[in-house]
């Protein structure tokens, strides 16, 4: 995907984030758009720092460096959203464009893709740039609002198992 793509995917991801989190529609709900826009925005960006030294879509386009900055804010308490951006910039260059990424570089430089992407200057990418946002925020949704709930379920019927 190109660098439009990222920040529209950024964007639509930190407004429905926004919403899924603080849906009042209030100031909160700007506040919390903004509180996530800004650093899944960075980090929808990080990756294709890649372009200006190493090889693109493998030095800063794999697993460890997404683990890095998942375990970042345990070590310095910052941060704490730019893993999303960095997450949702490789899921769009997987499934939304026709090359892939090598997940496990520098152990193996194979690129990864889905059959389903578009090529980045492709007059559909932006269609696809939303398709994929719409998925991740499903996605978001079921985790934010459904796993909850199926753990407290899941919880119930265990210690009324027990207690039963």
């Amino acid at each position: 995907m190109n660098k439009k793509g990222h920040v529209l995917n950024a964007a639509l991801l930190s407004i429905g984030l926004g919403y899924l989190l603080e849906p009042s529609g209030t100031e909160e709900t700007f506040a919390t758009v903004l509180m996530i826009g800004v650093p899944v925005t960075l980090g929808a960006l990080f990756p294709d720092v890649d372009t200006a030294f190493g090889k693109h879509r493998k030095t800063l386009h794999n697993l460890p460096i997404l683990v890095a900055f998942v375990a970042f804010p345990y070590f310095f308490e910052n941060l704490q959203y730019v893993w999303i951006g960095i997450l949702t910039h490789y899921v769009l260059d997987v499934a939304g464009s026709k090359r892939g990424i090598a997940l496990f570089y520098p152990l193996w430089s194979e690129e990864f893709g889905l059959p389903v992407g578009v090529a980045v200057k492709s007059r559909m990418a932006d269609l696809v740039t939303v398709v994929v946002t719409g998925a991740e925020l499903v996605v978001a949704a079921i985790i934010i609002y459904r796993i909850p709930q199926l753990s407290l379920e899941l919880g119930g019927q265990a210690i009324g198992t027990v207690l039963g």
